[in-house]
């Protein structure tokens, strides 16, 4: 691990961002930022830092709970209280924390995506810190032998296929299975006011969707913890011992822009809003812009036509070594103007399979994992409409929205 002899959040400070061109929207810090920069447009209700309280900062709530245990903390870069990492402020209180687990990007969320990430030392606080992205994805019992509680706090930004939520099923899974407690330390969903797409079957269960919820599943991690717990989607059947610290002064009508960037090619607010739509594209022959300074803002491929209006040339970079379409040159459209609420749509994705010279090679087996189903592949192939697909996933996502009810910990969005 890094360390500058530095607190765990000033280090972080040091990390270089992705570059930002005068058109696109401002770019999130790779650390924590002085204070939790909340906007709504006029329909929404407006989110001011004051009124914002993260479960991590309601010490009075679980400080409690951690007294005389050891520790695990869950977290990364995103696990802050206002310019403090989660397990610097614990240390600071006298928690005795025992070990560190990172998930994808690891614990300082600087590692390239799909990277495997390693089991380490924290040079700046001597804390083991145990990877759980990589080949353990679950911990082990002698990953937890050493610890009595975990604490799981990490940010999500509202998606099925954001793998944070499925670390964070493995880690109750694992504490099921050994009988240690789990506390999840509740943060606003930056996507959490609508509910929208595909729900997912149990034959594309993976790391990237594990559980029978849509796209856009409008649930805040301690929301769906409590879902996962309640409907018994843990091995077995298991439940484990769940504590869930709410957010103060949230609701899902709260627009919530990110105060750090919760993963290294989801740079601002902008990308955060786009991902669900654009992510579908992540299992088909056209670049989302991983590998450019826009990641998630553009789209292209070197199979669309040259008309299209924009165009780019991934090449690798600290966040996407080996970026798909590595170097060629990818036609397309820049979405950066798009605004931040334009929701879940297929329409680009009809639009470039439609466009596309390359047709059967335009979907790979990836894109049912991201999905969730393959009736949405064969109807995009078969000519249908967008209003079309919708409506043959609309009678499960209407089951879902009523199981949601039972889970919410927050007022709903109207």
């Amino acid at each position: 691990m890094i360390s500058l002899g530095l607190p765990i959040w000033a280090t972080l400070l040091l990390m270089q961002g992705s570059a930002c061109t005068p058109t696109q929207p401002a770019t999130l810090p790779t650390a924590p930022s002085p204070a939790i920069n909340n906007s709504a447009p006029s329909t929404s209700v407006p989110a001011s830092a004051a009124a914002l309280q993260v479960g991590a900062a309601r010490f009075d709530q679980y400080l409690p709970l951690l007294k005389g245990k050891r520790v695990g903390v869950v977290v990364n870069q995103t696990s802050t209280i206002g310019r403090a990492l989660l397990p610097d402020t614990l240390l600071a209180k006298g928690v005795n924390i025992t070990a560190i687990f990172g998930p994808e990007h690891g614990f300082r969320g600087e590692a390239a995506d799909g990277a495997t990430i390693k089991d380490g030392k924290d040079e700046r606080t001597g804390k083991p810190v145990r990877s759980l992205y990589g080949a353990t994805k679950k911990p082990t019992a002698e990953m937890l032998q050493d610890v009595d509680v975990l604490l799981f706090d990490i940010q999500d930004v509202g998606t099925r296929f954001y793998t944070y939520i499925s670390t964070m099923h493995y880690v109750m899974e694992a504490a099921a299975e050994q009988g240690k407690p789990v506390i999840v330390l509740d943060r606003p969903n930056p996507n959490g006011w609508y509910v929208d797409g595909p729900v997912m079957e149990p034959a594309h269960k993976s790391f990237v969707g594990m559980h029978p919820i849509p796209v856009v599943h409008g649930l805040t991690v301690g929301e769906l913890a409590k879902m996962i717990n309640g409907e018994k989607w843990l091995a077995g059947g298991k439940q484990c011992q769940l504590t869930v610290v709410p957010v103060q002064g949230y609701t899902h009508s709260t627009r919530y822009v990110l105060p750090v960037r919760p993963s290294p090619n989801l740079p601002n607010p902008h990308a955060v809003s786009l991902y669900a739509t654009m992510c579908l594209f992540e299992g088909t022959d056209v670049s989302v812009g991983r590998g450019t300074d826009t990641p998630f803002e553009v789209i292209g491929a070197p199979t669309q036509p040259s008309t299209r209006p924009y165009s780019f040339t991934p090449r690798p970079n600290p966040g996407s070594t080996s970026p798909p379409q590595n170097g060629k040159l990818c036609y397309g459209e820049d979405l950066r103007q798009t605004g931040n609420d334009m929701g879940f749509t297929l329409k680009y994705l009809i639009d470039y399979y439609q466009q596309s010279t390359a047709k059967d090679k335009f979907f790979g087996k990836y894109f049912e994992q991201l999905t969730g189903t393959r009736s949405v592949r064969d109807m995009i192939v078969a000519g249908k409409s967008e209003k079309e697909i919708r409506t043959a996933w609309e009678p499960k996502l209407g089951q879902y929205k009523q199981l949601r009810k039972k889970y919410l910990l927050y007022p709903d969005f109207k």
